[in-house]
C-alpha cells in the first residue's frame, strides 16, 4: 500500500544519506594541504602555502609586461569609470546569483566577524583556531563547478557624530551643509529629532561593502539569526545586485539591511552613524575601483568603524591567474585591467594595503600573500592563485 512505499523510499533515502556522510573525506587541519610530491598534485583540488622558484615569478612578470604593453584608450577608460555601475548592473542582470557560491569560508578566514556568542552557533569544523599564518580549507573554491565556471569567465572576459534626516545619518559638516542650503530649511524639523535608524538596537553590527548577489551575506546571516543582539549591513553600488539580496528567501529586515550606495562618493551619508560598526567586511571589492580613489573609500570606511572596530579584507594578488590571463588592449594603468564585460579589476601587493590601511588610522594584524595551486583533476589543468588576506583594527 502507499504508507509501506512510503516507509521504504524514506528508509532508503536515510540509508543513501549515511553512506554519503560516510564516504566524505575527513576534515584536513587547515593550513596542512602541502604539497610535496608534484606527482600527486591532481589528488586534491587545492594546495596551500605554494612557494614559486625564481623561474616562475621571472615568467609573471614577463606575462605582465606583455599584457600592458598596449593600454585601453583614455575615452574608453573614462567611459568604464564614468558607467562603472551599468557594467556591474548588467553583470548581475545576465549571472543573477548563480555565478558566486556561497562563501563558507569566511568563517575559517576570519572568525572576527561573528561576537563570541555567534562563534559557539558553528559546527565544529567551521571553526577557525587563532593563528598568525594564513590557512585553507576544502571548502574554499575547489568545487569542480566553480572551477569550470570560472574557465567560462575567463574565456569570455580576458581575451581570454550624527544625526538623522529621512532616514539617513549625518555628519556634523554635512549637517551644517543641509541647514545653510534654502532648500534644506524644510528639514530643520527633521534635524532637531533624532530618529532611530535599521541595526540601532543592536549590540554588534557588521557591514559587508561590495555585497553583490549575497554570497557571504546568507552564510553570515544563518548565523546571526541565533545570536541577539546583531546585526549586518550590505550595500553595492550595482542596484540589480540588491535587488537580488533582498529578493533572497533568507533576507530578513529584522537582522539585515541591504542598501544601494557608491562608497567613491565620499560625501554620500551611510543610513546609519559613524563608529558604530564592529566588523566591516572588504571582499573582492577594492580591486574594482579605480586606484586613483581607493585611499579616500578605505579612509571613509575607518570612520565607521568603532575603537578596536576590524576591517577584513581579501582580494586578489599580484600575478595571480587571473592578471596573467588578460591579452593585449585589455590594461587601463599599471596593474589595472578591463574585463570582456565592462568590469575592472586591481592585483595588489601586501604593501600597498598595509601603506593604504595605515594611512587610514587602522593597525595591522594580519597582512599576507596567500599562494595556493587550484586544480582541475579532470581536465588535469593547474592554476597559480595569489590573493592578499588583511585584517586591520581602529586603535582603541
Amino acid at each position: 500500500n502507499l504508507m509501506t512505499r512510503l516507509s521504504v523510499l524514506c528508509l532508503r533515502k536515510s540509508k543513501m544519506q549515511q553512506r554519503h556522510r560516510s564516504s566524505r573525506r575527513p576534515a584536513v587541519p587547515l593550513g596542512s594541504r602541502i604539497l610535496t610530491d608534484p606527482s600527486k598534485v591532481f589528488e586534491h583540488n587545492m594546495w596551500d602555502h605554494m612557494q614559486w622558484s625564481q623561474e616562475e615569478e621571472e615568467n609573471a612578470k614577463e606575462k605582465v609586461a606583455e599584457n600592458s604593453l598596449v593600454k585601453v584608450q583614455w575615452e574608453d577608460q573614462d567611459k568604464y569609470e564614468r558607467e562603472a555601475s551599468k557594467y556591474w548592473n548588467e553583470f548581475y542582470k545576465i549571472h543573477k546569483n548563480n555565478f558566486f557560491k556561497d562563501r563558507n569560508w569566511l568563517f575559517l578566514e576570519f572568525p572576527e566577524i561573528l561576537p563570541d556568542k555567534g562563534k559557539e552557533e558553528l559546527k565544529p569544523e567551521e571553526r577557525s583556531s587563532e593563528r598568525t599564518e594564513i590557512n585553507s580549507t576544502d571548502s574554499f573554491s575547489q568545487r569542480k563547478e566553480m572551477f569550470e565556471e570560472g574557465e567560462k569567465y575567463w574565456k569570455k572576459n580576458y581575451g581570454g557624530g550624527s544625526t538623522s534626516v529621512q532616514g539617513y545619518v549625518y555628519n556634523e559638516r554635512q549637517v551644517k551643509s543641509l541647514t545653510d542650503n534654502p532648500q534644506g530649511k524644510n528639514c530643520e524639523e527633521e534635524l532637531g529629532r533624532l530618529e532611530s535608524f535599521p541595526g540601532s538596537d543592536a549590540t554588534y553590527r557588521i557591514l559587508e561593502v561590495g555585497c553583490g548577489a549575497g554570497s557571504s551575506v546568507f552564510p553570515i546571516l544563518k548565523v546571526l539569526c541565533n545570536t541577539p543582539g546583531t546585526f549586518l549591513y550590505c550595500c553595492d553600488f550595482a542596484s540589480g545586485a540588491v535587488e537580488l539580496v533582498k529578493s533572497h528567501s533568507s533576507y530578513n529586515s529584522a537582522w539585515c539591511s541591504a542598501f544601494v550606495h557608491d562608497v567613491c562618493d565620499d560625501a554620500l551619508p551611510y543610513p546609519f552613524p559613524d563608529e558604530i560598526l564592529d566588523v566591516i567586511l572588504l571582499v573582492f571589492v577594492l580591486s574594482t575601483i579605480h586606484p586613483d580613489r581607493m585611499q579616500v573609500v578605505v579612509n571613509r570606511l575607518a570612520k565607521l568603524l568603532k575603537p578596536g572596530g576590524m576591517l577584513l579584507f581579501r582580494d586578489y594578488g599580484r600575478y595571480d591567474t587571473a592578471q596573467l590571463r588578460f591579452k593585449k588592449g585589455h590594461c587601463l594603468s599599471e596593474n589595472f585591467y578591463v574585463r570582456g564585460d565592462g568590469t575592472r579589476v586591481y592585483f595588489f601587493t601586501k604593501d600597498e594595503i598595509r601603506n593604504m590601511f595605515n594611512l587610514a588610522g587602522l593597525t595591522e594584524v594580519q597582512n599576507l600573500v596567500d599562494r595556493r595551486l587550484q586544480v582541475n583533476r579532470k581536465k588535469k589543468v593547474k592554476m597559480q592563485r595569489v590573493w592578499i588576506q588583511s585584517k586591520f583594527q581602529k586603535p582603541l
